[in-house]
């Protein structure tokens, strides 16, 4: 952890630190593998979830990815100045706009998950295969320990 800030020993083995340097690292290798196809980590995150949700509200897609209203307005707009999505007037409400992922936009996000994979996998390079499940899990049940409550009893496995 050599790009790490200096911490005393004691802070050094809290988990706490720990995921935090880990996910310093990791958005450190996702951010620099996505700039070699001029996406932030952002606009790959929006994209992605227009992709999975389908045609959805601006609204709405700020709800799903945790968004501020006036940030997804910029993202969408660079994403749609890109080509990546299209936004029409939502059949539903026609005061709302519906943003979905163009046909450019389904490829370049198939070349940007590759890449955020390689970059998950030099993150994890130094685990076995069994070992990365492992961490996936554990990683997941702190993320949301109420979802992790029945496996608690598990084995390491899961």
């Amino acid at each position: 952890m050599a790009d790490a800030p200096y911490a005393p020993r004691r802070i050094r083995v809290l988990p706490s630190w720990l995921l935090g340097r880990a996910a310093a690292r990791g958005h450190r290798l996702v951010a620099e593998a996505l700039a070699t196809e001029g996406m932030r980590m952002m606009h790959h995150a929006v994209l992605s979830a227009v992709a999975e949700t389908g045609p959805v509200s601006q609204a709405e897609l700020g709800r799903i990815v945790g968004i501020d209203p006036k940030d997804m307005v910029t993202v969408v707009t660079d994403l749609q100045r890109d080509g990546l999505v299209t936004r029409t007037p939502d059949p539903r409400d026609r005061r709302k706009n519906a943003v979905e992922v163009s046909a450019e936009g389904r490829r370049v996000l198939r070349r940007t998950q590759k890449l955020g994979d390689r970059a998950n996998d030099e993150l994890t390079a130094a685990l076995t295969p069994a070992e990365r499940e492992q961490l996936i899990g554990l990683l997941t049940r702190i993320v949301r320990p109420a979802d992790g409550a029945s496996g608690a009893g598990k084995g390491a496995g899961g």
